[in-house]
């Protein structure tokens, strides 16, 4: 097990809870963006840059996931793709996507996206709230907890 994060967008706050509960369970974490951040010296930890571009760390996380690994993004249309590869997804915002709800959400953002372009003032997704941080860290704990129970 790997759990891949989109660090580009993560908050600090959840790639901290993210290092803390991957020493706690030995588990490695490969973080992917198209700049730099540094990282804890940890072997556990690993860093990879791609380039700038859009989509770009996306594109190198859905080549190099597999089965059983734990994807961390808030991109739907990625996390839809480590869905179908067999990951488990999680936002953090603290949702889970699932072979059941991940096509719903990438359809509201597919309409989402159509009333944009549209010229509609659709706003964006809301602030990070301690609430969010608190249920990532939830299903953060519960999912590594299963998984390592069936290793």
């Amino acid at each position: 097990m790997i759990i891949w994060i989109d660090a580009d967008a993560a908050p600090r706050a959840v790639k901290e809870m993210v290092f803390k509960a991957a020493k706690r369970t030995s588990t490695p974490v490969n973080l992917v963006a198209n700049s730099y951040m540094t990282i804890p010296d940890d072997p556990l930890f690993r860093f990879t840059l791609v380039d700038s571009g859009p989509d770009e760390a996306d594109r190198h996380i859905e080549e190099s996931v597999a089965e059983g690994h734990i994807v961390i993004t808030a991109d739907i249309p990625l996390a839809a793709k480590a869905v179908a590869k067999g990951c488990y997804v999680i936002n953090p915002a603290g949702k889970e996507y699932t072979k059941e709800n991940v096509g719903g959400h990438l359809a509201t953002r597919d309409l989402m996206t159509s009333l944009r372009s549209a010229g509609m003032e659709t706003g964006g997704p809301p602030a990070l709230s301690k609430k969010n941080v608190e249920a990532f860290a939830n299903i953060l704990d519960r999912l590594l907890t299963r998984l390592a129970k069936k290793s």
